[in-house]
């Protein structure tokens, strides 16, 4: 375990230098966000005399998370919106719980690249190279394994062993964001036309109004 956390600090320390090519650089020793300040890109910065510890504390990231839910997965993502202290360092985490054979499905950060490290369980990961090569980048990991997801790329993780699994990620953004691919294209609000849907992935259009059911 001493091992892990050490990688893991190494890794939170490379990526946050790596961060600063994407957000700006801080000027002052931090800028803890300031959220009732008006917002323009990012948060302005908390007077720092109002500055506290708990402004970049977050606790609870060791409690397992509940797997119950039809992904068989469960997100904790702690985000400069829960640590305020975050803002302008270009930096964040997430905790991903996996049942078995649960998935985070394909899906996108818009800011961020990412590097995530396996801390229980087997985790076949995998990302997929932007258009017309469209190259399916995958390995399966074991416990101690890191991988990383390249700016921007559509990528995915499944818990393919017996038991649980475990996994925790940095992102090179104070506020990543996500786009799950599936949720995006047939569960947008409103949707977007069946017609055009079902010309680009060449099915009929009873295949489209089934697939975006499950998100009306």
């Amino acid at each position: 375990m001493a091992k892990l956390m050490l990688t893991l600090s190494l890794l939170a320390l490379s990526l946050s230098s790596l961060g600063q090519a994407h957000e700006p650089s801080p000027l002052q020793d931090f800028c803890v966000a300031d959220f009732k300040t008006i917002r323009v890109n990012g948060f302005a910065c908390l007077d720092p005399k109002q500055v506290t510890a708990d402004h970049f504390l977050f606790r609870g990231l060791h409690v397992p998370g509940n797997t119950s839910n039809p992904l068989g997965s469960f997100i904790n993502r702690p985000t400069v919106n829960e640590i305020p202290g975050l803002n302008t360092l270009g930096l964040s985490t997430v905790r991903v719980d996996y049942a078995p054979r649960g998935v985070v499905p394909p899906h996108r950060h818009p800011r961020a690249s990412e590097i995530l490290i396996v801390l229980e369980g087997t985790v076949l990961v995998g990302f997929v190279t932007s258009d017309p090569e469209n190259r399916l980048v995958s390995k399966v990991l074991a416990k101690g394994d890191v991988f990383v997801f390249p700016f921007g790329l559509i990528h995915f993780q499944e818990n393919i062993g017996q038991g649980n699994a475990v996994t925790m990620a940095f992102l090179s953004s104070q506020n990543p964001g996500v786009i799950a691919i599936a949720n995006a294209i047939f569960g947008s609000n409103p949707p977007i036309n069946v017609h055009g849907l079902a010309k680009a992935f060449q099915v009929d259009k009873s295949v489209i109004n089934k697939l975006q059911a499950p998100f009306n």
